[in-house]
């Protein structure tokens, strides 16, 4: 069965300072998200798919075209505006991206078959790659999607507030996913965030949906309607993929298979992060988990 993975990179990285993405952590400088691409290829998806700005199209290509030649199919997207529907008006003073719905509607050309969205900044362990391929052979149609939900716990970073979309859980079934801002530890060591305090076994989504091609037309329209409904003054709104999924849930539109990894995430969500990440990766390196020689 062929398997496509999203790559979503095309963020501003404006809490990090930089282009996160293609910061290189790992002990022969790879990028973050060479790992992911490592773990999906070994899964068994045949086809990756980045979602850059501009800018950094020739710097991934260059890193990962030598390395999976022969391996996986590579394309390539650019979010920027000019693929934005005619009849919406760009503000003037909008610089953000729309969000990862926007993202992955960049790269539909690719989208041929089950393809599943990751965000490039973080690492996810190789369960969830394995959990995906299983999963899609289970998906019958537009109406059906899966996830990996992660132990919030697992998820935590030591330098400030994350923002995580915080997962109802039912026989397998995901029934809600809220988006929470501002979630940190405090000072004795819980879970706070802008909704209040949370159990650190919460089951948090981390961007990582898998879909059927029959689904892009649906996830066009919805953001058809998301851009009718801004404002001129919404020159910051983003149009987000787990928001897509709780709306789509609600309205009774959409199935989603949900199964935990067990694995432990961490990401470049600041720049103070990169040690910690660094660190992480050498020790995986030594314990044999990664080749020396990454993909």
């Amino acid at each position: 069965m062929s398997a496509t993975l999203v790559v979503l990179a095309a963020g501003l990285g404006s809490r990090f300072g930089g282009n996160k993405q293609i910061s290189c952590v790992g002990p022969q400088g790879e990028f973050l998200m060479e790992y992911s691409v490592y773990d999906a290829v070994e899964a068994g998806f045949d086809r990756i798919v980045w979602i850059l700005k501009e800018e950094m199209v020739e710097t991934v290509r260059a890193k990962f075209e030598p390395k999976l030649k022969g391996k996986a199919e590579l394309c390539f997207a650019v979010q920027d505006y000019t693929s934005l529907p005619s009849f919406y008006q760009i503000p003037a003073d909008r610089v953000k991206p729309f969000g990862t719905v926007h993202a992955v509607l960049c790269a539909k050309e690719y989208l041929t078959s089950p393809f599943a969205t990751i965000n490039a900044d973080d690492y996810y362990g190789k369960e969830a790659y394995q959990i995906l391929v299983r999963l899609f052979r289970e998906i019958k149609g537009k109406g059906e999607a899966v996830m990996v939900p992660y132990i919030l716990g697992n998820t935590m970073s030591e330098n400030g507030g994350v923002t995580r979309g915080i997962c109802k859980i039912e026989n397998g079934l995901l029934r809600r996913v809220e988006e929470t801002k501002n979630i940190c530890y405090a000072p004795d060591r819980s879970i706070t965030s802008d909704a209040g305090a949370l159990p650190p076994d919460a089951k948090v989504s981390m961007n990582i949906w898998g879909f059927c091609p029959e689904f892009v037309p649906v996830m066009e329209r919805y953001f058809e309607d998301f851009l009718k409904g801004l404002s001129p003054e919404d020159v910051k709104a983003e149009c987000l993929l787990p928001i897509m999924v709780n709306d789509l849930l609600h309205a009774g539109k959409l199935t989603v298979r949900a199964e935990s990894s067990p694995d432990r995430w961490f990401g470049l969500t600041y720049q103070a992060d990169r040690e910690a990440v660094t660190e992480e990766l050498a020790r995986l390196h030594r314990e044999g988990a990664y080749p020396k020689g990454l993909i």
